[in-house]
């Protein structure tokens, strides 16, 4: 096996996504071997890290554009270097434009994309004097589509059947973009997803002093909560927290056919 060197700038990588100190987060990469995300389940379960911390997002600038047409849907990132170029019109007009042209064309290649934008993302780099990069884009076509943008940080496309109401449709996108559902319903959560939970959870009960029948209740609570709180159809809804967005799409005989979400600067797994 072949053991890593920590540096200073890989613990200080593991503190920016977790926000722990950094003793703990170099004892972390030390036992990991220096993987990152091995390390912030190392920090879990040691319970130096809660779960409900955000611990996905690493500091990059640009813009979360989206835009419906036709029946289109695009949902794009744009980066930069920082937030004061993120502002600049040449920046903001970039990022219209490769929607446009994802819609007018049906793009849904973000390779596509890239070929076709190198020229003008060139020019823009050499004029502002930073990096730009088209991150990552969605396209959806649906009969029914909504799209709302946080600020510039977070995006939300929505394809919804049998939903004409235009405020409950908007407030979905807006739940969606506050709660950060991974999953449309709790059978898609993966088994990866489940079984890095569990054996989170397995290591955060072993200090309780219970029976371990007692201890099995108490993770199976949890991993319950958890599933819920990942699956969009299952979250308690933002605007009403006595119902659960299922409950919502049930009550216009409505259904979501897909959903994505953007936030600047986050993982992409």
């Amino acid at each position: 096996m072949t053991f890593i060197h920590i540096t200073a700038d890989l613990i200080k990588k593991l503190r920016d996504r977790t926000g722990v100190g950094f003793l703990e987060c170099k004892r972390a990469l030390v036992e990991e071997n220096g993987n990152i995300e091995l390390s912030i389940d190392n920090l879990r379960k040691s319970g130096k890290l809660n779960a409900e911390k955000k611990i996905n997002n690493i500091t990059n600038q640009g813009m979360i554009f989206a835009k419906i047409e036709n029946n289109i849907g695009v949902l794009l990132e744009l980066n930069c270097e920082t937030d004061f170029v993120s502002k600049d019109k040449s920046f903001i007009s970039l990022g219209k434009e490769i929607m446009l042209t994802a819609i007018s064309k049906k793009i849904k290649d973000i390779n596509k994309l890239r070929i076709i934008f190198e020229d003008k993302r060139t020019d823009l780099l050499l004029k502002v004097g930073e990096n730009i990069n088209i991150r990552r884009f969605h396209l959806i076509e649906g009969d029914n589509l909504c799209s709302y943008v946080h600020g510039v940080r977070i995006g939300v496309l929505v394809d919804i059947n049998n939903l004409k109401n235009d405020k409950i449709l908007k407030n979905i996108a807006m739940h969606i973009a506050a709660s950060k559902p991974e999953f449309l319903h709790p059978e898609n959560v993966s088994s990866t997803v489940f079984k890095r939970e569990y054996q989170i959870q397995l290591e955060l009960v072993k200090n309780l002093k219970k029976p371990s029948n007692i201890l099995e209740k108490i993770i199976e609570g949890r991993m319950n909560k958890f599933i819920k709180s990942i699956s969009l159809t299952s979250q308690n809804f933002i605007m009403d927290s006595t119902k659960t967005v299922g409950d919502v799409l049930k009550e216009y005989n409505a259904y979501i056919k897909s959903f994505i979400r953007f936030e600047l600067g986050e993982v992409i797994v």
